[in-house]
């Protein structure tokens, strides 16, 4: 799987953690399996600007990197349930830092847009 090289120096820990959520949906996937199972369509339901096939790339990377575990039952049709691993459950304190600091920008940029619009 090809990586986006961060500038930093070998064994940067926080080129390694970008390299594992870096994607546009990954840290967003994580987010949404912060409250517990999902079916791949209730996934796709939360995120519905992401195309089935990012969606399922997105999955297939964030398993692979043990961050995620996919249960498939053998039922017709076919029943496909994703869940954070042990591992998957130590990023809970990231991602919950990223929604704190991306609220407060949200607020930020509401404000400067009212003031534009005001002026």
């Amino acid at each position: 799987m090809k990586r986006h090289i961060y500038n930093c120096q070998s064994g940067c820990p926080v080129e390694s953690t970008l390299q594992i959520i870096a994607g546009k949906w990954k840290s967003v996937i994580i987010y949404h399996l912060l409250t517990g199972t999902q079916r791949f369509n209730d996934l796709q339901k939360e995120m519905p600007d992401c195309s089935r096939r990012m969606l399922a790339l997105q999955l297939k990377e964030l398993q692979v990197d043990g961050v995620i575990q996919k249960k498939v039952y053998p039922v017709i049709p076919v029943k496909t349930e994703y869940s954070l691993t042990k591992f998957g459950l130590t990023l809970k304190p990231v991602i919950l830092a990223m929604e704190v600091w991306g609220k407060t920008y949200n607020q930020r940029a509401q404000r400067a847009s009212r003031q534009v619009v005001e002026n």
